[in-house]
């Protein structure tokens, strides 16, 4: 994937450097690609082009520590790495171990949103003063960068919650402050908004630049599509704001089909060298002792005859087996989804719609919708049609568990997230019996984004 990244030191705490060299601009260390100055004004269709296609490359960045590190924390999975048995007793919370800003390896999902949301900032500034584009062209990169950012704004904004996230970063040696979740979320509508008003704005037909298979390949390559998927981003967001009418007509305005595919969405995409494989693939039934497998709990509470327990997970001749800090842990089922290295990770998908027009739904009080609705899952998972009570809590616990299993280890944690909105993290819906392990709220703010504010306050 050719991609012109903007290498800056993203905020304190993206690099552990010297308080007085955080904000520093870095030459980009591709020669190929054009400098940060050279794409500021006056840039060109083909310097452009670079920075989505980067910005593409960045959205995907995420993606293993996120589902790693949230799947565990929502005990949707374990991630057994006998490598280092900090990935175990850190991301575990083993023996009563918090989470700290010394947690091993949860920095990327800080880091890594903030460096694709200053490169979307990057594509808006350059796209915005050139004269190489129509206006409507303009509107339509902007409208897309604005999108993806608004998306790893989310990313950072689920693993830090109560500590609060900065938003305003374009000013690189004046960030704003931290804000806390629901002012953060507010800020993060206010940018997907705008992302879907310039879409509207951008004419009709194919995106103006070239974009991965994740997108063309899934239908997304049309700016019509690219606003559907703009709404479908903003119907998560609006569930996390408990904002249920907004959901409800964001996804009526989304991909979303009652009569379509369940796996409809866009995706990451992945290739051979020099692009990244898959990081969410490994060898079916391989002898490693590195692998995600399946949380117990979750093989525990299936339903008999669900289909995405025969889809989603691959059991083992043999378990991978680690132990650390005293406990044992052992998986014996894999993760099957993805065939070959190079298969795509969906990042939103029809699937999660249907199940966030049922929790909408069924929080208005607008019952048969909401059955219909998870019956639309149900149905495709072969476990027939919810018989059950059609009180609010009695559908909201139905639907929950229906999002364990048709979202499992996708690519945001979605297990940990709900439960914590519905505050549910507790040792009746997170089993830690095995792994003596710690139910967490949320991920520390990194101790460098402390030093830096302590550095600001006194200088």
């Amino acid at each position: 994937m050719k991609k012109l990244l903007i290498y800056i030191p993203m905020l304190a705490g993206l690099l552990l450097l010297n308080a007085c060299s955080f904000f520093e601009l870095e030459a980009p260390n591709d020669p190929n690609n054009p400098s940060l100055g050279s794409v500021s004004q006056n840039a060109s269709r083909t310097q452009v082009q670079n920075l989505v296609t980067g910005l593409e490359s960045r959205h995907r960045d995420y993606v293993f520590t996120v589902t790693m590190l949230y799947g565990t924390m929502g005990r949707e999975l374990w991630y057994l790495n006998a490598s280092d048995p900090r990935w175990q007793t850190d991301w575990l919370g083993i023996n009563g171990r918090t989470a700290t800003a010394n947690m091993f390896g949860y920095l990327p999902t800080y880091q890594n949103p903030y460096f694709a949301i200053r490169q979307a900032l990057t594509t808006i500034d350059a796209v915005r003063n050139t004269n190489a584009f129509t206006d409507q062209e303009k509107n339509a990169v902007s409208g897309f960068a604005k999108t993806l950012m608004a998306y790893q704004y989310l990313v950072v904004a689920m693993g830090q919650y109560d500590n609060g996230i900065r938003i305003d970063v374009s000013d690189l040696q004046n960030p704003g402050p931290f804000l806390p979740i629901n002012e953060a979320l507010a800020q993060i509508k206010r940018i997907i908004d705008e992302g879907d008003t310039e879409l509207s704005n951008a004419g009709t037909g194919n995106f103006p630049l070239r974009l991965t298979s994740g997108f063309t390949g899934n239908g997304f390559g049309t700016i019509a599509a690219l606003r559907q998927m703009n709404r479908a981003i903003a119907a998560r967001l609006a569930v996390y704001q408990q904002d249920w009418q907004g959901a409800i007509s964001a996804v009526n305005s989304s991909f979303y089909n009652a009569t379509g595919s369940l796996d409809a969405g866009p995706a990451h995409t992945y290739g051979a060298p020099p692009d990244s494989f898959n990081p969410l693939f490994f060898v079916l039934n391989a002898n490693v002792t590195t692998m995600m497998v399946v949380h117990p709990s979750v093989l525990r509470d299936t339903i008999p005859g669900d289909a995405r327990v025969r889809t989603k997970f691959f059991r083992r001749t043999a378990p991978v087996a680690v132990t650390a800090d005293g406990t044992s842990l052992a998986g014996l089922f894999q993760d099957r989804r993805f065939p070959v290295n190079t298969s795509e990770v969906k990042f939103i998908r029809s699937e999660e719609l249907a199940l966030i027009l049922a929790e909408a739904n069924a929080q208005l009080g607008n019952t048969t919708a909401a059955v219909a609705a998870i019956n639309r899952v149900r149905t495709a998972a072969s476990i027939g049609p919810y018989t059950g009570a059609t009180t609010r809590d009695a559908l909201i616990n139905e639907i929950l568990f229906q999002r364990r299993y048709s979202l499992w280890a996708e690519p945001w944690g979605h297990r940990w997230v709900d439960l914590r909105r519905y505050d549910r993290l507790n040792a009746q819906n997170v089993d830690v019996t095995i792994d003596r392990g710690t139910i967490f709220r949320q991920l520390a703010r990194p101790q460098a984004e402390i030093n830096w504010d302590e550095y600001v306050k006194n200088r």
